[in-house]
């Protein structure tokens, strides 16, 4: 297995991926949702506000995450990693976790300071995740599962509080479906 970042042209494969995955778990409508969202990113990689990351088998994309930009008030580096699919075949291996862990020291590498993630707190604090409010950080829309809004901070940073307005996302999660 090879962890890598992803490049533009995996947009086709990435989308397929994610399309796979999510139709087998919460149906072909959640399928058809996350891979539209998941081939956009793909097809905006420009390793500033969105970057990919996969593990890979024998040419074949097994795992595949997205780390986009959030933007606040104050002057932080931030990002969601959103959407993260792995195989069906391939789930409960450790690939999540190790593509999430990689994915984390890419983004300490470029020069992240926090991560902040919205999804299973008992997977995600696997990996360094911690409960986060929301009031500490603002996510760029209501939560549906606020105790899903977790968060680490990378680098130097120690902790980190965000005061002012919500967080500003990509163009491709500005969409309160996702949240």
């Amino acid at each position: 297995m090879i962890l890598k970042a992803l490049e533009q042209e995996d947009s086709e494969a990435t989308s397929e991926l994610f399309f796979t995955v999510f139709s087998k778990s919460e149906g072909e409508d959640e399928g058809r949702l996350i891979s539209s969202l998941a081939s956009e990113l793909a097809s905006n990689i420009d390793n500033i506000d969105i970057h990919g990351f996969a593990a890979v088998d024998e040419s074949t994309i097994v795992a595949a995450i997205f780390f986009s930009r959030l933007s606040f008030d104050v002057a932080l580096e931030a990002y969601v990693p959103s959407p993260v699919a792995v195989r069906t075949a391939s789930q409960g291996s450790g690939i999540g976790q190790a593509l999430i862990r990689f994915g984390i020291s890419e983004m300490a590498n470029r020069h992240a300071q926090y991560i902040t993630t919205y999804g299973d707190p008992s997977f995600y604090s696997k990996v360094g995740f911690r409960p986060v409010s929301t009031e500490e950080v603002p996510p760029p829309f209501d939560l549906s599962q606020p105790e899903g809004w977790l968060g680490q901070s990378v680098g130097d940073q120690r902790s980190i509080i965000v005061e002012g307005g919500r967080a500003k996302c990509v163009a491709a999660l500005n969409d309160q479906a996702y949240w």
